[in-house]
This record gives C-alpha cells, sequence and structure tokens, in this order.
C-alpha cells in the first residue's frame, strides 16, 4: 500500500527512462513528483518543491551555474545526480549549496535513503550570516533582531549572497542569477541594489572587490 506524503519533489533529469522511471517509483513511495526534462522551467516550479534532485549534466552544459540563483529564490535541499566521480566534482557540487551527492548508477533505494533525510532536518531552512537571518519561505528578513522590509528584487540578491557567503560576485553573475539575463544597458543597477542592501541593513558586511563585484562576509 502507498504511504502518503504531504512533501513535493521536483526532479530535473534529462535522460527520460531515468526520468520516468524515478518519478513512478517516487510517486509509489507516497510523494508528489514534478519531472522537468530540462531547466528551461525550473525558475518556474522551483517554489512548488520542498526538496529538488538535480541532474547535473545536461546537453548545454553544467546545472550547477544556474543552482545560487534558484536557491535565492527559495532555500531547498538538492540532492545532485551525476556520473562524475572525482572529489573536485563532489566539491563543486557541494559548494554551489547542494545538501547532498549521489553518482550514477545507484539504487532507486539509496536515493529514497537520502531524500527522507534530507526532509527530516529541512526545518524551515533558512539562511544565516552573523547577525543576518533570511527566511525564504516566508520572504523575511531579520537583522540584528530587527524585522527588515526588502523589495522582492532586494531580498533575491541579498539570499544571493548569503548562500554563496564568502565568495565573490561580478556584477554579471549577479545580473544573470537575479534578474535572469545575460546582459543588462548597465550593471550600475547591482551597485543601486547594494547600496539600497546597505542602507536597510546598516553595518552588514558586503565587501566591494575594486573591478569584479561583492561578496558578503562569512561573519557579517
Amino acid at each position: 500500500m502507498t504511504k502518503q506524503t504531504s512533501e513535493t519533489l521536483l526532479l530535473i533529469e534529462d535522460d527520460r527512462a531515468l526520468g520516468l522511471g524515478l518519478q513512478t517509483f517516487l510517486q509509489q513511495e507516497g510523494f508528489t513528483c514534478l519531472w522537468l526534462p530540462d531547466v528551461t522551467e525550473v525558475a518556474s516550479q522551483w517554489h512548488k518543491a520542498d526538496l529538488v534532485i538535480l541532474d547535473r549534466q545536461f546537453p548545454d552544459g553544467d546545472s550547477l551555474r544556474y543552482l545560487p540563483g534558484w536557491l535565492a529564490k527559495k532555500a531547498l535541499p538538492v540532492i545532485v545526480l551525476t556520473a562524475r566521480v572525482q572529489v573536485d566534482d563532489r566539491v563543486a557540487g557541494l559548494e554551489a549549496g547542494a545538501r547532498d551527492y549521489l553518482t550514477k548508477p545507484f539504487a532507486h533505494v539509496e536515493l529514497l535513503a537520502r531524500i527522507r533525510a534530507q526532509l527530516r532536518t529541512l526545518g524551515e531552512g533558512q539562511l544565516e550570516a552573523g547577525e543576518l537571518q533570511i527566511f525564504p519561505s516566508r520572504q523575511t528578513v531579520r537583522w540584528r533582531n530587527s524585522d527588515v522590509s526588502l523589495t522582492a528584487t532586494e531580498f533575491a540578491l541579498l539570499a544571493m549572497l548569503v548562500q554563496m557567503a564568502g565568495r565573490v560576485f561580478t556584477r554579471d553573475e549577479l545580473l544573470n542569477q537575479v534578474w535572469g539575463y545575460q546582459s543588462f544597458p548597465t550593471t550600475r543597477t547591482v551597485d543601486t541594489h547594494i547600496l539600497q542592501l546597505r542602507q536597510k541593513l546598516p553595518g552588514i558586511a558586503i565587501t566591494s572587490v575594486r573591478g569584479v563585484g561583492y561578496r558578503l562576509d562569512k561573519t557579517s
């Protein structure tokens, strides 16, 4: 008898046989499983999920390059599926924001165990950096124990920096991940939003890296 759960899984896998097989298996285990064969609709479906299963390699490249931007929309546990077995590859997945890493081929029951382990520790999925707390599920921010009102774009930009605290982002990277396209008439829009964050969060350690972009210090 199939057990019913309340969690929704987002499966992003371009191998049709594997995608359909996993979707069927996970639905038989009681989950709602949304399967996407490519990354084009991920941004619009991300908010529906409680956990994401992400294939790393797609015909157009490495899906990890999109992960920080997706996580900025909503912090979710992500399990990366890949045929890559090198330590550097696993490290890259974790540094991009994934919670777990499973190499192909794998047993469905092992993936199921990893999904259940991540869901047990899901909680609220809050992000923290020093005195800053971000609650993506509620789209709220607390700074030094006070609630702060941010626009949707300010929130996404801040969440991106917190998710990858310590990493330097170029202005073009931030434009692509937060605003959703590769180029913009001027990168001044990033500078303007960083200034607004600094004004609303006085004392926050968003560092300007001259000639490159910005980073949020881990001890913000």
